[in-house]
């Protein structure tokens, strides 16, 4: 049976962690650097970096402190954010990232899938979805709307018929951030994180909304997600990556033991 991941959420602006609520509201959370070093000490499988200000500055993403991160963790982490070519995707993996994730470009310019997929293999490329409930319609069958530039612009675009094509073009792994609860603490968006991960043949990460313990099980259970994404439960200091793993395990949800590496 394949392990289900913990993975840990650093949105960054001026090289700083922030976290917010819906994309609003946001507070200063750390230092980046140091907070991957804890994150990754404590147990976590993987770690997410969003540079949330890089594309609507039309900026690059800061491959400074992608290195930096890549110095200090033993763990895979992905980067998004000010993510523009194929180049750009190059450049981010050169300093240092395991993959890549992919969000507004991607519904942009679809074509970028195929040539991250086709440069770099799909494994590499991770299509970010941000998407809301807007109701069951003709245009929406899921009833979910793919959203970009950070929620501020809808799309039109039914997020499951997105995610099936998006994996169709070479995406190789989903994140998806429901912003109804990114924040509220309040649980998963389960329906549309059951119904993709259902549907699509690549691994789904839940994404938005995680507080409590059982919503960590819920995402796995119900949502059948094949990683959980935390982000205010550890930030807050509430819960530890390791407090959390050991959950998994005590609920026979199938996990990596944390481990400590043995200095040289």
């Amino acid at each position: 049976m394949l392990l289900k991941r913990l993975i840990v959420c650093l949105d960054v602006r001026d090289r700083r962690v922030t976290k917010g609520v819906r994309f609003l509201d946001n507070r200063d959370v750390g230092d980046p650097v140091e907070l991957a070093e804890k994150y990754c000490r404590d147990g976590a499988d993987e770690l997410v970096f969003y540079d949330i200000t890089a594309s609507a500055e039309h900026r690059p993403t800061d491959l400074e402190m992608v290195r930096r991160v890549a110095e200090k963790v033993f763990i895979p982490f992905s980067v998004g954010g000010g993510v523009r070519s194929s180049a750009d995707m190059r450049q981010v993996l050169l300093a240092g990232a395991d993959k890549v994730s992919l969000n507004s470009l991607a519904v942009l310019h679809p074509e970028i899938l195929s040539e991250g997929a086709r440069s770099f293999g799909r494994q590499c490329v991770v299509l970010g979805m941000d998407v809301r409930f807007a109701g069951v319609s003709s245009a929406l069958p899921s009833g979910y709307e793919v959203v970009i530039e950070g929620g501020r612009r809808g799309m039109g675009l039914d997020a499951l018929e997105w995610a099936r094509k998006a994996v169709d073009l070479g995406a190789g792994e989903i994140c998806l951030n429901a912003i109804d609860t990114d924040g509220v603490r309040g649980g998963y968006e389960l329906d549309i994180t059951r119904m993709i991960s259902e549907n699509v043949s690549v691994p789904v990460i839940a994404s938005g909304g995680a507080g409590e313990l059982r919503h960590i099980a819920d995402a796995f259970l119900r949502g059948k997600a094949d990683a959980a994404l935390v982000a205010s439960m550890v930030h807050s200091g509430d819960f530890t990556c390791g407090g959390i793993k050991q959950f998994m395990i005590d609920n026979s949800i199938p996990a990596r033991r944390g481990f400590v590496r043995k200095e040289k």
